[in-house]
């Protein structure tokens, strides 16, 4: 990556900001001339066609994806960079498509998310740790079952027992690829109904991936349409509608040019 600053922690609200990257997978351009800020306190949902690069623009913010050209910055410094452990949590899309047999339970699991290096071995703080993963649970609305083993929840409630987990490292900026795939109607509008209050009364940023465009205009603050490079960002309410997203796509209207077609085929055999 060209990275145009050093390291220098964050120097104002700015939680993110990505300036001019291209990333290149395969030896395809996956992601092209893509510039954003993200400010603390935002729920962004980024949406778009399959292959359109928008679980790689999550895995280059988190520094799992290297880029051709362009910076990356997290509260000022580089992904992976030490001073941003314990301040992002990543949710994947295969993180609550764990096995049936699977033994561990919702708290055994959010506890998961307090483990680090400078604790593994040594119970240090152990009040403190058991408060993240107490609020974290009841954050996410899994008191009644957290000592349930996770392959007895349904696909929502392990996707919140997920979510908790990312909560309890009491994680600022919360990334999240495809949440809402394959759990049901109630348990999506429920998560999505905590996304949003994590914002507002946690002061959680969040970056949000997903195909259901329906969803995610009922709640992000701001959405960017990205395919390849970002077509649209801005508030949720100025996103464009069908015909709009078609031209920004340039994507045209097949039905509209038969019709024309047709027409002046019938005007010539007159």
């Amino acid at each position: 990556m060209n990275s145009r600053t050093k390291n220098r922690g964050p120097a104002n609200n700015h939680v993110l900001r990505i300036e001019n990257l291209d990333v290149i997978r395969s030896g395809k351009e996956i992601l092209r001339d893509v510039n954003i800020t993200v400010s603390k306190g935002e729920f962004v949902g980024i949406v778009g066609p399959n292959g359109s690069g928008k679980s790689t623009l999550l895995l280059s913010i988190l520094g799992v994806l290297k880029a051709q050209n362009g910076n990356i910055e997290i509260y000022g410094y580089q992904p992976m960079s030490r001073q941003l452990y314990e301040k992002i949590g990543w949710v994947s899309q295969a993180a609550a498509n764990m096995p049936n047999e699977i033994r561990i339970t919702v708290r055994e699991l959010v506890q998961l998310g307090t483990v680090k290096l400078s604790n593994m071995f040594f119970e240090s703080d152990k009040k403190g740790r058991q408060e993240r993963v107490n609020n974290a649970i009841k954050m996410v609305g899994l008191e009644d079952v957290e000592d349930e083993n996770i392959g007895r929840l349904s696909g929502g409630q392990r996707q919140r027992a997920v979510i908790a987990r990312a909560l309890a490292t009491e994680a600022e900026l919360i990334l999240l690829d495809e949440p809402l795939v394959g759990i049901d109607r109630e348990s999506r509008n429920y998560l999505l109904k905590l996304l949003d209050e994590l914002c507002h009364n946690e002061g959680k940023t969040i970056i949000m991936v997903s195909h259901d465009l329906t969803a995610i205009r009922q709640t992000a603050h701001r959405m960017i349409f990205l395919e390849e490079t970002i077509r649209y960002d801005g508030p949720t309410e100025n996103f464009p509608d069908l015909e709009g997203l078609a031209d920004l796509r340039g994507i045209e209207p097949v039905h509209k040019n038969l019709d024309t077609h047709d027409h002046n085929h019938s005007m010539e055999e007159e």
